[in-house]
């Protein structure tokens, strides 16, 4: 299967500025470049789905420039209805240091295992280096003289923050799209990249680049994006870094943005079935015969969830790397199997249990346990819990606050576990 082929096969393609898609198959330049704000500590599921766009690129030779926006981590991207709240140059560089590990983790390592192709060398690149040294009044004389107002006025954000309702936008957000077009320029101009890859909601900001690089060296360069991933169940977006997102972090950064390895995998595993195939194609690395077997025997027996285990084993496997995929499988087998007797788990079968679920001392009684273990928000709702008969202790139901001396499995609901001991 040919690069553009695979990029429609998986839904890797919105807008973009090239014409015909196999033209990506012959491109003489086989470089691009994808960049990511440090807005906080961990990428989401959201920027995961871009990484795999960049994944596909690369097992078809592209050489990959990934971006991490040090400069305009420091401005912030602009929204659609807000001026964003501007972070200390301290957490950007905290932020920095996070996500560059997971980026690389995505590109170049993938599923932790030897591919049959060879991945080129990966450039990780900030553009603050660049913006550093950078004076204004040149910056305005060389980049803002070669940029139109008109073009910044027509945005759809620019629009809805200045016209009748908005909330206005301040100049720093404004010029964010000089500051990203620069980068395209820059990254050109250092290392003749000539191809941006993009989610579609940034697909305006990647073009003002195409412009000047037109503009100041007289040469073209191409957009390609790929489309938000959506839930057609819900309407609504995935892996948003706003309320119940799902994070790349598996481990507490300083922020509290993180998705244990457990979690990750019981959201791929609770996906619905209108939902499954797309997800299968975005987030593994499945070769279109295997997802088109899968597929099959899943509509053979729904109610087995074939689709969604390989679907949660292959995006928990790109993420977390294979061992981990592995363990999280056998341990949701066992937790779910309608044969296991909760009463009967030795202390060190918990023990091993213990490095996917949150853990707590014993001593403590129910409703602080599952307080502390995040299993409830607060007491109040740990002991609505409680009365409604959803929490059990090592395969008992249990409707009082009680103290927890023992080793012990506590389980809230259908599928969240925490373990005492």
């Amino acid at each position: 299967m040919k690069l553009s082929e695979e990029l429609i096969y998986r839904g890797f393609m919105a807008e973009t500025t090239i014409k015909n898609p196999a033209d990506l198959d012959t491109r003489e330049s086989k470089k691009f470049y994808w960049g990511a704000d440090p807005s906080a500590d961990s990428l989401t599921i959201g920027n995961l789905a871009a990484l795999m766009m960049c994944a596909c690129f690369v097992r078809h030779g592209y050489e990959p420039y990934l971006l991490v926006g040090g400069a305009t981590g420091q401005i912030g991207d602009p929204k659609e209805n807000g001026e964003r709240d501007l972070k200390s140059i301290e957490e950007v560089n905290h932020n920095k240091d996070c996500i560059r590990i997971q980026i690389e983790k995505v590109i170049n390592a993938g599923d932790g295992e030897v591919r049959d192709y060879v991945t080129p060398n990966l450039t990780m690149v900030d553009n603050y280096d660049w913006f550093k040294n950078i004076n204004f009044l040149s910056f305005l004389r060389e980049i803002g003289k070669n940029f139109s107002m008109t073009q910044l006025l027509d945005r759809q954000f620019v629009q809805n923050r200045i016209g009748n309702g908005g909330s206005g936008i301040s100049y720093a957000e404004f010029s964010y799209t000089l500051i990203q077009g620069y980068d395209f320029l820059h990254l050109y101009r250092e290392y003749g990249v000539a191809l941006q890859l993009c989610g579609a909601d940034q697909y305006g900001n990647c073009t003002s680049g195409i412009h000047l690089i037109k503009r100041l060296e007289d040469a073209d360069a191409d957009v390609w994006s790929t489309p938000l991933v959506i839930d057609p169940v819900t309407g609504k977006k995935f892996g948003k870094s706003e309320g119940n997102a799902i994070w790349l972090a598996s481990t507490d950064n300083g922020s509290g943005n993180y998705t244990s390895i457990y979690d990750f995998y019981q959201f791929w595993l609770g996906q619905s079935d209108a939902a499954v195939e797309n997800l299968l194609k975005i987030y593994t690395l499945l070769e279109p015969a295997e997802i088109d077997d899968i597929l099959s025997r899943h509509r053979e027996n729904p109610e087995l969830r074939l689709a969604q285990k390989a679907l949660a084993y292959g995006a928990t496997k790109v993420v977390h790397g294979a061992g981990n995929a592995e363990a999280v499988e056998n341990l949701s087998n066992t937790l779910f199997s309608k044969d296991t007797d909760f009463s009967e788990f030795s202390e060190d079968e918990l023990t091993e249990f213990s490095a996917y679920l949150p853990v707590v001392a014993r001593g403590a009684n129910i409703v602080d346990i599952l307080v502390t273990t995040g299993l409830a928000d607060s007491k109040k709702k740990a002991r609505e819990f409680l009365a409604q008969g959803a929490i059990s202790l090592s395969g008992t139901k249990i409707l009082e606050d009680i103290p927890v001396n023992q080793t012990a499995i506590i389980k809230k609901g259908k599928n969240k576990f925490a373990i005492v001991k």
